[in-house]
Parts: C-alpha cells; structure tokens; sequence
C-alpha cells in the first residue's frame, strides 16, 4: 500500500506541474523507480476515486496515462487475432446484417 500510495502522490505531483503522457510517466519512474505500468494504473484510479481531488485538468491527464498504459499492457495488440493464415473467401466474417438475418425480430 505504500508503494501505491507514493505512485498516487508521484502522479498527482506531476499532474500538477503540468506534465502529461510521457513526461507524466518518465517523472513517476523517477520517483518511484520500481513501479511497473500495472502499478502506475491503479495509482491513477485511486486518484481518480479520491474526493478531494477535483481538479478537471489533473483528472483528465491522469485519466489519459492509466487509459493509454492499461492498453500498452496487451489489452489491444496488433494482431491478436491473426493467427499467420490469411482469411480465404469462405472464411470471412459476417457482416452484422448477415448475423442479424438469425436474428428473431421484436414486436
């Protein structure tokens, strides 16, 4: 909890001086040389939650790097889904009309 709790002020801190994206994120490692990006989210959630932070701008900045470090972490990495094999004609994906065509309509 420490460790979090010296992120969080890490976070704010910079947020504060005006720093975003990766000059946010550089002067948090300098602080706090061993928080991982996993760290650093939840150092930024937990500002996010805490009331007496109500600044628009910090909250914006601080909301942006746990955005843009939750996705580094391999939430959105290019092709995840490609498996090498490429896609022939009969493997392609419906489109969502074709997939609503199964579909029972509402009345």
């Amino acid at each position: 909890m420490k460790e979090k709790k010296r992120v969080y002020e890490a976070l704010v801190d910079g947020a504060m001086e005006g720093l975003t994206d990766e000059a946010l994120y550089d002067f948090v490692k300098a602080r706090c040389p061993k928080a991982t990006s996993k760290k650093i989210v939840r150092a930024s959630l937990l500002a996010l939650l805490d009331p007496h932070l109500k600044d628009r701008n910090i909250l914006d900045v601080i909301y942006a790097l746990a955005i843009k470090h939750r996705l580094d972490d391999g939430v959105l990495d290019d092709g995840v889904l490609d498996d090498g094999e490429d896609e022939g004609p009969d493997e392609q994906p419906q489109s969502s009309q074709a997939a609503n065509q199964n579909m029972p309509q509402l009345s």
